[in-house]
């Protein structure tokens, strides 16, 4: 049934019917968390292995020779670097290898910016009313990086390839714009795929300021879970090619891949950006964990290996996200009064209510024991102007959690979205 052309005395029947439903749902005492992408039980237990790679028998040097059990290797071993620069798809003298966190990567760049300088730039703290563009919706971490150091959210809008360039263009002539977040792959949350089109657009950008950066976030770059893994350009070739080569740096880690938090990272940039991050890096750390890359490396032993892990990865995921897509299509499908993506890959998938209806969906959702991202989380500052978008996150649930938590979802839409619509038809 379309709710939009339905009569409203329809209407209030099927939200009868609804409660009904939703009632019996909270009498079995649901309680579930859909708020976070967390890999499963199940996905880690992949990795296990992993831990069995290193001994106390075990060779501990690197392929150069680097004894990975002492201090050195700021930038890491030569065989981490080549494991993650091929699955960003850029090369390993452009790469960086550091500890389990990326975003502790991106959080240290972002604080070298506004203390020291982007290559021998004004500090960004001495910078009045300095702004970072966010594509939205996007991830609620990397606008909480930059909310942190005070800069001014710029929100940019995400179509179905990637943020809307023509607005990006126009922005960043402003020299106070410093840098903008992207996740180019299966982007949290909507699960897109930036066009080879948006990726060249970002790669010949002429910003006014010197100093404004891209933080391409590739966090899932090999985490497809239907069909091939997207491929797009290589964001560092085609910014070299364009004459920018300092325009970018980005961002990987395995923390989807093997252990959150246990994981190694990298950062891939220009010859120039490197030697900027390293002269800052030396102050903060004598190098890595590489007992940890030695690992990483000697499981997989090449990207080979670890896309060949990751087939494992999306035999797990691809039931739950089906099961999103199946319970969505069943409830909502021909509703008329919600939307929502379907990735082929990551971690997340967008769901829009009508307008003004999200923050009382996530809400009701809550109070009957099912958790989902706060509404307006996609957001900078957390605000969304629409009230409309909910992330889903659907990988740490069973399949049949995943049912009763989306059923939930949709009766608490259509209960919320109806009263809405009977008190506008009827404003008395």
């Amino acid at each position: 049934m379309n709710y939009k052309n339905a009569d409203m005395s329809v209407l209030a029947d099927e939200m009868k019917d609804c409660q009904k439903r939703l009632d019996e749902y909270v009498k079995s005492g649901i309680s579930l968390d859909l708020s976070r992408g967390k890999p499963s039980a199940e996905q880690l237990e992949l990795s296990l292995k992993m831990l069995d790679v290193l001994d106390h028998r075990s060779i501990l040097d690197s392929e150069n020779g680097t004894d990975c059990r002492n201090y050195g290797g700021l930038d890491g071993i030569p065989e981490a670097k080549r494991l993650l620069a091929h699955i960003m798809g850029t090369h390993s003298a452009n790469t960086i290898v550091g500890g389990n966190s990326s975003l502790t990567m991106m959080f240290q760049i972002i604080s070298h910016g506004m203390t020291d300088g982007i290559c021998g730039n004004t500090p960004w703290q001495e910078v009045k009313d300095r702004k970072f563009l966010c594509p939205v919706p996007g991830y609620d971490r990397h606008f909480a990086i930059t909310e942190h150091f005070g800069f001014e959210l710029v929100p940019v809008k995400m179509n179905d390839d990637g943020p809307d360039m023509d607005e990006v263009e126009e922005l960043i002539k402003d020299d106070k714009v410093k840098g903008i977040w992207c996740v180019p792959k299966y982007q949290n949350p909507m699960g897109i795929v930036f066009s080879d089109e948006v990726v060249r657009r970002f790669a010949h950008l002429k910003p006014a300021a010197e100093d404004f950066r891209i933080f391409w976030d590739n966090a899932y770059c090999v985490h497809n879970f239907d069909g091939e893994c997207a491929e797009i350009p290589d964001i560092i070739e085609e910014c070299q090619k364009a004459g920018n080569a300092d325009l970018v740096y980005e961002f990987c880690s395995t923390s989807k891949i093997t252990f959150p938090g246990a994981g190694i990272s990298a950062v891939a940039s220009s010859p120039a950006n490197l030697i900027d991050l390293k002269a800052f890096l030396k102050y903060a750390t004598i190098g890595p964990d590489k007992l940890n890359q030695l690992q990483h490396a000697r499981f997989f032993k090449s990207s080979a290996g670890l896309r060949l892990h990751m087939k494992k990865h999306a035999s797990i995921l691809k039931p739950k996200f089906d099961a999103v897509y199946e319970t969505l299509d069943r409830e909502l499908g021909d509703s008329g009064i919600a939307d929502w993506t379907k990735p082929t890959g990551g971690y997340f998938l967008s769901f829009n209510t009508m307008p003004g209806c999200a923050s009382k969906v996530v809400k009701m959702c809550a109070d009957c024991g099912v958790k989902f991202t706060p509404a307006g989380s996609t957001y900078p500052h957390g605000i969304d102007p629409e009230d409309r978008n909910i992330r889903l996150a659907p990988s740490f649930a069973t399949v049949e959690e995943i049912t009763k938590a989306i059923t939930i979802l949709s009766l608490c839409t259509k209960i919320v979205t109806i009263e809405k619509m009977l008190k506008e038809s009827d404003p008395a």
